[in-house]
């Protein structure tokens, strides 16, 4: 058995993608992998291989230790990835920033979710070598995609319009996520519902954090922002919306997107040069609020339209299904804890 320990804090701060991607790996190692690897967290004991969610202070002490085996380090953000997330004074910036990779620098090996951020990490002079790309996925169970009974008992529960066309967005209440532009295209659209589940999961260091308060305490009124919800409430969000829609500048590989096409909900997104090489083809893409306004309305019209994407929707989800992702991360880890 090769023991594997998980250092993360990740689900400590609630509504956050990190949180969610390290909770679908710890469960797909304990739930399917059982019989390889041995998993414990934040432990200090003897292992073959530790692996890094989240970059504390404390965990790049640890690194220091003899006891940690093969170093992983799972690169969830950069720091191109933080500008229009978090508000921080320029020298505060510039320190975290170099923190960040240095801590990176420590790894024996990183884990990106997106091939096209390998060239970034090259260029802070890490070698291509120590990179290895593993997508994200989502698990089926946790988000089902339900039929139409359960989603319109789900918009009763929630007390939402049977009859409506809903919109739902996701994520961090902040500028890199686009959420003036969803704001925006709900004003334009005062016949649809829209809603957002998510909140400022880092308080007033959130970047536009006064703008977006008052946005969120005073919303149009075809607009709900939820605050930040359990991933079940995600889940079921998802299930009772005709559409969902995320505008950010700036991502990785969203788990809101994959948690979508999981419960076979079709996708509108920015159209981001880095969902080429993950997404490529499964949603429908524009580049601004008047392409996004054009994409919702033929989604709302045409039939044919929206069940296409439906379909890829659910075509995507099987590719970034949790028993794809089993064998890749078993044959990882296992090449790893040999070196």
């Amino acid at each position: 058995m090769i023991r594997i320990n998980m250092f993360s804090s990740a689900d400590k701060v609630a509504g956050q993608g990190v949180g969610s991607a390290y909770l679908e790996l710890v469960g797909l190692l304990k739930d399917r992998l059982q019989d390889q690897f041995t998993v414990t967290i934040n432990k200090h004991g003897q292992a073959d291989i530790t692996h890094y969610h989240t970059i504390d202070p404390q965990f790049f002490l640890s690194t220091f230790s003899k006891k940690r085996g093969r170093t992983i380090g799972y690169v969830h953000f950069l720091p191109e990835t933080i500008e229009g997330s978090l508000r921080m004074p320029k020298f505060a910036k510039k320190i975290f920033y170099w923190y960040m990779i240095k801590f990176y620098k420590r790894m024996d090996q990183l884990v990106v979710v997106n091939p096209s951020f390998i060239p970034k990490i090259e260029a802070y002079g890490i070698p291509k070598s120590k990179i290895t790309y593993i997508p994200n996925f989502v698990s089926p169970v946790e988000f089902p995609d339900r039929s139409i009974q359960d989603k319109l008992a789900l918009r009763e529960k929630y007390q939402l319009p049977k009859d409506k066309f809903i919109v739902f967005g996701s994520g961090q209440v902040q500028e890199r996520k686009g959420v003036d532009d969803f704001v925006n295209l709900a004003k334009k659209n005062p016949h649809v519902q829209f809603v957002w589940a998510g909140g400022f999961s880092f308080g007033p260091m959130t970047d536009g954090y006064d703008h977006f308060k008052k946005i969120v305490e005073n919303p149009p009124k075809n607009v709900i922002f939820t605050g930040i919800v359990k991933r079940t409430e995600i889940a079921d969000y998802l299930n009772l919306a005709d559409l969902f829609f995320l505008p950010s500048f700036d991502e990785l590989f969203p788990m809101s997107v994959l948690e979508a096409f999981s419960c076979g909900v079709p996708v509108l997104l920015r159209d981001l040069e880095l969902y080429e090489a993950i997404i490529a083809g499964k949603y429908v893409g524009a580049d601004d609020l008047t392409g996004f306004n054009q994409a919702l309305q033929k989604l709302m019209t045409d039939a044919d339209f929206y069940k296409h994407y439906q379909q890829l929707a659910r075509q995507a989800a099987q590719e970034y299904s949790p028993e794809h992702l089993a064998k890749i991360w078993a044959d990882f880890y296992t090449a790893q804890a040999k070196l």
